[in-house]
C-alpha cells in the first residue's frame, strides 16, 4: 500500500493527484472525511466495488455511501425533493449521510432494498477534492477492524489494511463519530443513526 501524509487544511496537490489516478485505475483506497477514515473507490467501477465489499464483508458493515464534491449534479445520483435540496444545501458540507431515493445513473449495487441511496458532502478538503478532481462519486464506507469498530489511528490502519488496498492518504489520527444518517427519501425525515451531525432539526 502507498502512504502518503497531507497536510488537513492545505493538502498536497501531487499526493491528491497519485490517489486520482489510482481510482482512475481501478484502485481502492483510504481516504480522511469530517468523521472517519473511509475506504473509497470509483462508484462506477465494478471490480473496484467488489473488492470493497469483500473487503467490508469481515466487519459485518454493509452501509455503503458515497461522496459528492458539492449538491451541483446531485440530480445525477438522487432524485431530490424541494425539501431535501434546502436540508441539504442547509447543512452540508458536513457530517452527515442522506438517504434519497436512487436515481438510474447509480449502481444498483449500491441501491437498498427500498431503491435508495446514501450522499455525502463531508467538510473535509481532501475527500471533496478527490471527488471533484476524479469526476465521479466515491465510495465512503467506514474504516472498521473485524469486530466492526472503527479505526482512527492511521498507523494501525495501514497495518491492518496493507496487504488489501492500494493507497492511503493520512492526516493523522481522527477522533470523530460516524456521521449522523437522515433519510430523506419520505415526505417525513427519519433519523437512522445519531452521529456527529445536529440532528436537532429533525427532532419533532
Amino acid at each position: 500500500m502507498e502512504f502518503y501524509e497531507l497536510h488537513p487544511i492545505t493538502p498536497q496537490q501531487r499526493f491528491i493527484n497519485k490517489a486520482v489516478d489510482v481510482l482512475r485505475r481501478g484502485g481502492v483506497i483510504i481516504y480522511p472525511t469530517d468523521t472517519v477514515y473511509g475506504i473509497g473507490c470509483d462508484i462506477f467501477n465494478q471490480e473496484a466495488l467488489e473488492r470493497i465489499y469483500t473487503i467490508k464483508q469481515d466487519s459485518g458493515t454493509k452501509l455503503f455511501s458515497f461522496i459528492c464534491p458539492d449538491l451541483k449534479d446531485i440530480s445525477k445520483y438522487a432524485k431530490v425533493s424541494d425539501y431535501a435540496y434546502k436540508t441539504m444545501k442547509k447543512l452540508l458540507p458536513g457530517p452527515y449521510t442522506f438517504v434519497l431515493p436512487a436515481a438510474k445513473e447509480v449502481p444498483k449495487k449500491l441501491w437498498t432494498k427500498r431503491k435508495t441511496v446514501g450522499i455525502r458532502i463531508p467538510d473535509n478538503k481532501v475527500a471533496l477534492m478527490l471527488a471533484k478532481e476524479l469526476g465521479n462519486p466515491i465510495i465512503s464506507t467506514s474504516v472498521t477492524n473485524r469486530k466492526g469498530e472503527i479505526l482512527y489511528d492511521p498507523e494501525e490502519i495501514r497495518l491492518i489494511f496493507n496487504n488489501q488496498i492500494d493507497l492511503m492518504l493520512s492526516v493523522g489520527a481522527l477522533e470523530g463519530k460516524p456521521s449522523s444518517i437522515i433519510d430523506l427519501s419520505d415526505e417525513e425525515p427519519e433519523i437512522i443513526r445519531e452521529g456527529a451531525g445536529d440532528i436537532s432539526m429533525f427532532v419533532v
